[in-house]
């Protein structure tokens, strides 16, 4: 029979050191695509122009593949547009308006042995009450508005607005975004964003 104890001794951290240590790769599909050639390029959510790609639209599908490649630029990924509001750890409430799952997943994946952001004093917690901020995630949904905006309000101030994934900020290919209803301090771009760019985005929350 293994003793847990020594195997885990022997494995040792397998923690990644991400942010202080930039080691790891972010996965390309997770990125912004680039332009490779002059070949027109197809998008369902137009989210490509002259000036790039918008990764606020982007959904990921790979359709344009023919003119465009992933690459490892981030681009405007987790854009703060207020100052560090936050200062120490602070507590996370998730909430669903209306998504395929995938946002949700990569989100909690960060609370995981490997990311584990409890090292970075980020949490989850399952009520607003306790939160310093909410990230809503999903399409807009006429009867997770009043919900939304109550959960917010239940928040002690200061505290921060995330609207997280393309869904959330542009609609996707399936409802309209949230943009317009809330005034968000932190967008999080991505279909979904790798768990990387969510670290590094929560991160400019605390001005890191």
């Amino acid at each position: 029979m293994k003793l847990w104890p020594l195997e885990s001794a022997k494995k040792g951290i397998l923690t990644t050191g991400f942010p202080k240590k930039k080691n790891e790769t972010i996965s390309p599909w997770s990125t912004l695509p680039v332009r490779v050639n002059d070949e027109e390029a197809y998008c369902p959510v137009d989210a490509i122009s002259d000036a790039g790609v918008d990764i606020n639209r982007c959904i990921s599908c790979g359709l344009c593949d023919n003119a465009m490649k992933p690459s490892l630029e981030t681009g405007n990924y987790g854009v703060l547009r207020k100052e560090p509001a936050l200062k120490k750890s602070f507590k996370i409430f998730l909430i669903d308006s209306g998504t395929c799952g995938a946002c949700n997943t990569e989100m909690m994946s960060i609370a995981n042995p490997y990311y584990d952001v409890s090292r970075l004093g980020i949490f989850f917690t399952n009520t607003p009450k306790q939160a310093d901020a909410v990230a809503i995630m999903g399409v807009y949904t006429e009867k997770m508005e009043p919900v939304i905006r109550r959960a917010i309000e239940a928040m002690s101030k200061p505290s921060v607005v995330i609207l997280f994934g393309a869904c959330a900020l542009s609609g996707g290919i399936i409802g309209t975004g949230l943009k317009g209803k809330f005034n968000p301090d932190l967008i999080i771009g991505g279909c979904p964003p790798d768990p990387f760019i969510i670290i590094e985005a929560l991160e400019k929350v605390r001005g890191r």
